[in-house]
């Protein structure tokens, strides 16, 4: 038997149902790593070197590693966060018989 792809289908105002690449756990789980990107970011800010004195702010861990490591994780979880799809217990049924 041939597999259907599911998608979200919704019932628009003329009665036809539309279907949607993306579910509520994807919009969900985007959310959550554009929240990692942006605190990432946040890590990495502060203040510059004026030029007078010496900011050793400047070489932080968490400005150096611990803020990049966070945005890098929000970027590489937004591919999975897209491409997620949760499993269809009814399919794997009907494929194991």
């Amino acid at each position: 038997m041939a597999t259907q792809e599911k998608k979200t289908q919704v019932e628009n105002k003329t009665g036809k149902k539309v279907s949607y690449p993306l579910g509520k756990i994807n919009f969900i789980l985007m959310g959550i790593c554009l929240l990692l990107i942006v605190i990432g970011f946040w890590l990495m800010t502060g203040s510059a070197n004026t030029g007078d004195t010496f900011n050793k702010d400047l070489f932080e861990s968490s400005r150096i590693t611990t803020g990049p490591i966070i945005a890098f994780l929000g970027f590489v979880l937004m591919a999975f966060a897209i491409i997620y799809r949760k499993k269809d217990k009814d399919n794997d049924n009907e494929v194991n018989q």
